[in-house]
């Protein structure tokens, strides 16, 4: 029997029922409960016009998040809270200090784009109390203002700590760290006991609990949508108009929302958010910090998960390249058990995996930094924020002290059917000092390893050019650090963080 979805909004406990499971967020706001504030931009998640905030309790606190409604299944959002633009003002009628500071420094323009931008350094309130320039810069670069107001907008999120809070904000009653328990309380109040099951017009959504109902349910509906973040299931529905009629989310599954660390490297599992796994890979390879920035926007990596992109298999993804770099190894499970899979051998051709009838990606495994590693990701792209790689390399390199490159793994994105390792180019490599001329033979081999494709993003011979001209930058950047940068510089990196 189906039961109803139930969630806070607002500060205000809902139940819902009769409504398609892959009726999105946004969706619901708009056409069920009018509320309007959060606009509809896009439907995929790249103009940051809808916005919201959740809150969902973690291991004793309450995590706030902005992301994006637009690309969110209703169902995903049982048992959480979310936070609309309509929930800043007070009950006094007083606003938010988020809106009185864009409203003090002229932040808004047209105003279609202003809730969006609004949840967005609300998101921020709520998670930082003295962000440098550049958090602000990575915290808003999902929200595009076609008015080019993004000066007074930054200016805003310095200015918006500086306000006094709103008494009777059911949410942030003084302080930005205030309101969690306020919120927790509500949350605790409704959670549930057993896994959602949710049912209507011949679509079923269910939401295991755990990994080995995730595994039971997967062996007696094969053909089921294993589903996690939703940020490219989504767009089956929004932009293909596909109707998904039995879905499995794995987000309620809490030993699949875990990240274990163990002496045989990071075990990531496929619930876990992108936010929550790079903030575990930059401390171990904090060379990947810009890759992932520009990997997706806030609100994208709050919901997005590593494996789902592992599991999606598209030839121009940027985390498959890099963690074939460093040798990750799929965790596959099914009802009888469990097996390895080196990511480099997972994609038998394009948008193929090697998953057969009941198995799902469990986990992904990083192995621990290697003594001697020499590592840099690339990211080739038209823009610098939020956009799809023309061009995607990774180099992991073992160097030793004479010099001699003793193992190198080349992983490689947006010039083949798959994402895949140079190998060709990696014995090219092995045993050969680290120096002009081996760098140079082997950029060659580089730029000629694989037949890229011409399309929107870039032509084959550009993409055969710039993979080589990669490798020769590599070199440059490891081999003579007096020399000027030759990258931008990372905004997470830069300030430290």
């Amino acid at each position: 029997m189906s039961e109803p979805i139930r969630f806070l909004l607002n500060g205000e406990r809902v139940e819902v029922a009769g409504l398609p499971p892959q009726t999105t967020l946004l969706e619901f706001l708009r056409d069920e409960r009018r509320l309007t504030g959060t606009k509809e931009g896009c439907a995929e998640g790249d103009c940051g016009a809808c916005t919201v905030v959740i809150a969902e309790r973690n291991d004793g606190r309450v995590d706030w998040k902005p992301i994006n409604a637009c690309i969110r299944f209703l169902p995903s959002i049982d048992g959480k809270a979310v936070f609309t633009i309509e929930s800043l003002k007070s009950q006094r009628e007083e606003l938010h200090p988020v809106q009185q500071a864009l409203v003090d420094c002229h932040g808004s323009q047209c105003g279609f784009c202003t809730p969006g931008f609004a949840m967005s350094l609300f998101g921020l309130y709520k998670t930082a109390s003295s962000p440098s320039r550049r958090n602000i810069d990575d915290a808003l670069a999902g929200n595009l203002c076609r008015c080019t107001g993004y000066r007074p907008i930054v200016d805003a999120a310095q200015q918006m700590y500086a306000l006094p809070s709103p008494s009777g904000w059911r949410g942030n009653a003084s302080a930005p760290d205030s309101g969690d328990n306020e919120v927790d309380t509500a949350l605790a109040a409704m959670a549930r006991t057993r896994s959602l099951d949710y049912t209507h017009g011949g679509q079923r959504w269910s939401a295991p609990r755990s990994a080995a109902e995730v595994a039971q349910q997967r062996s007696e509906r094969p053909d089921a949508r294993i589903i996690a973040g939703m940020t490219d299931a989504a767009l089956w529905v929004t932009k293909q108009h596909r109707m998904l009629d039995d879905v499995i989310y794995v987000g309620d599954a809490a030993d699949l929302a875990s990240i274990r660390e163990t002496a045989d490297g990071i075990d990531i599992g496929c619930a876990v958010a992108l936010t929550d796994a790079v903030n575990v890979l930059n401390r171990f390879y904090f060379e990947f910090a810009e890759v992932w920035q520009r990997f997706a926007s806030v609100p994208i990596r709050n919901s997005a998960t590593l494996c789902g992109n592992i599991a999606n298999g598209s030839p121009i993804g940027d985390s498959m390249p890099a963690l074939m770099a460093l040798g990750a190894i799929v965790e596959v499970r099914s009802a009888t058990g469990t097996r390895s899979v080196p990511l480099d051998s997972f994609y038998p051709g394009f948008r193929q995996t090697v998953l057969a009838s009941g198995e799902f990606v469990a986990a992904v495994r990083v192995p621990p930094r290697l003594p001697g590693l020499v590592l840099a990701a690339y990211k080739i792209s038209k823009r610098y924020d939020q956009d799809i790689s023309a061009v995607f390399a990774c180099f992991a390199l073992v160097i030793d002290a004479d010099g001699v490159i003793q193992s190198a793994r080349i992983g490689c994105g947006g010039v083949a059917a798959t994402p895949i390792r140079a190998q060709k180019t990696e014995r090219a490599l092995v045993g050969s000092p680290w120096n002009a001329d081996s760098v140079e033979r082997a950029a060659m081999t580089l730029s000629n390893e694989f037949t890229p494709i011409d399309d929107m993003r870039a032509t084959a011979g550009y993409r055969r050019a710039v993979l080589g001209n990669l490798l020769r930058r590599f070199f440059l950047e490891t081999s003579d650090t007096s020399r000027a940068p030759l990258r931008v510089e990372s905004p997470l990196v830069a300030a430290g963080e």
